[in-house]
């Protein structure tokens, strides 16, 4: 589903609501959109989401530069209806929804302080990183905080699913830098000159990133293998044109009944390591996105077959935030091992602010949207969708995902993706970003 497309669903749902139940005489609630903090090009909110929110008579307050980075002006969002504050503090102190990309336990320095009683905070709020003393002061602040990297895998969702929004853009661009810093054509070109072979291609982890990654190496041209440790994956690599491996491996207890990828046990790791060792090699470009919410990325490439790639070959670990897939990957860096050119990056999609933005700001408004009950804030615990994203609410530390690792549960919900934490429900070729059904997500 497209911008477009998705602003014309909420615009109709919210001339249902009108019509059921119309706004009189004020604001229904306070939106706040800070800048973000570290390096993030980011906003949480875009001129045209915004201006649905208006329109619906809600207030937008917006801090001066928050777009900036994504291309927005302050100009844009006054034209649309917002009011643009010099001030961080008083987009705060007026807001009664604070929309965010990344803040709490996602950044270094969470600023608890900054929220106050009975606001609610909904963002990318690093939910395995959190702290017991964090989630406890914002407790005590009277605070509601959703985490939108722990949206369910349901239908319903999947408009909501920032996670796979912003993964999609993340396999997109691992593709990119690759063929950038590869010294070889991806296509393959018959010329006067003599025949071009195309460069090969492994992507390692097939979904809503490692699916883009696939779908836009092939787009430019390169000859494509993809490996998941889930069989069922096969179907979603192959329609893209690439050629999945089939490791000899027991995977039967690979999946869940999700569609998520398993945590194994190390020694079905080493034996994938040692048949990895034969695909590796050839490959001109490897792009890694195996992933475990709330553990470390399980190491799938060791420095061995780094060293085995030619000269000149490129890797792009998309798990390097959660300590990578390859053994020589570092964590926000871009080194040179061997030959070969490592890349690791942290938040690609900041590098594709723009439509970044945009996709992410679509996301939270639906969010939002599904907490509203004829205009106001409602929080239905009976929703699957609220009660699996909200970590505090009236003063308590209701946070189910952290009970469920508490109980030894990871194993059940490892995704093998990364920050694929969410996507197509069943066999839905439908991603949450926007993707068409020849780019489907992890099924």
């Amino acid at each position: 589903m497209d911008n477009g497309t998705q602003h014309a669903a909420r615009r109709a749902r919210a001339d249902e609501r009108t019509s059921v139940a119309p706004v009189v005489g004020g604001v229904v609630v306070i939106v706040g959109v800070p800048n973000e903090v570290g390096e993030e090009d980011r906003v949480a909110l875009v001129p045209p989401v915004a201006a649905e929110l208006v329109e619906d008579g809600h207030e937008v307050y917006v801090e001066s530069g928050a777009g900036e980075g994504a291309g927005w002006a302050d100009g844009e969002y006054e034209s649309v209806g917002c009011t643009v504050v010099a001030d961080r503090e008083t987009v705060f102190e007026e807001a009664t929804v604070i929309l965010q990309v990344q803040a709490l336990g996602a950044v270094d320095d969470p600023h608890i302080e900054q929220y106050r009683e009975g606001q609610v905070v909904i963002g990318m709020l690093g939910p395995y990183e959190i702290t017991d003393e964090q989630l406890a002061a914002l407790a005590d602040r009277g605070v509601s905080a959703f985490a939108l990297e722990l949206i369910p895998r349901i239908s319903r969702a999947q408009s909501m699913d920032a996670l796979s929004s912003q993964a999609s853009l993340a396999g997109y661009k691992a593709c990119l830098l690759a063929a950038a810093d590869l010294p070889k054509m991806f296509p393959m070109e018959m010329t006067a000159a003599g025949t071009i072979r195309p460069a090969d291609v492994f992507v390692i982890g097939a979904g809503v990133a490692g699916l883009k990654a696939i779908a836009t190496a092939e787009r430019l041209g390169a000859s494509v293998k993809a490996y998941d440790i889930r069989l069922e994956a096969r179907r979603d690599v192959e329609s893209l044109g690439a050629k999945f491996v089939e490791l000899d491996l027991e995977t039967e207890e690979s999946g869940d009944e999700e569609g998520y990828a398993r945590e194994m046990d190390e020694e079905f790791y080493a034996a994938q390591r040692e048949q990895m060792q034969e695909v590796v090699p050839e490959s001109d470009v490897l792009i890694t996105t195996a992933a475990i919410p709330g553990g470390p990325a399980p190491e799938l490439v060791s420095t061995e077959m780094i060293e085995a790639m030619d000269d000149g070959s490129v890797v792009v670990d998309l798990s390097a935030p959660t300590g990578g897939n390859c053994e020589p990957t570092v964590a926000g860096e871009t080194i040179e091992h061997d030959g070969v050119t490592i890349y690791g990056p942290t938040n690609l999609p900041s590098q594709i602010s723009h439509t970044a933005s945009g996709q992410y700001a679509n996301n939270v408004a639906n969010f939002l949207e599904n907490l509203l009950d004829e205009g106001e804030l409602a929080f239905d615990f009976g929703d699957e969708i609220v009660n699996s994203t909200l970590l505090v609410h009236d003063g308590t530390v209701r946070n189910p995902h952290e009970d469920d690792l508490d109980e030894g549960d990871s194993d059940e919900t490892a995704d093998a993706n990364e920050e694929d934490a969410s996507g197509a429900d069943e066999d839905e070729a439908a991603s949450g970003d926007g993707t068409d059904a020849e780019e489907v997500s992890e099924a």
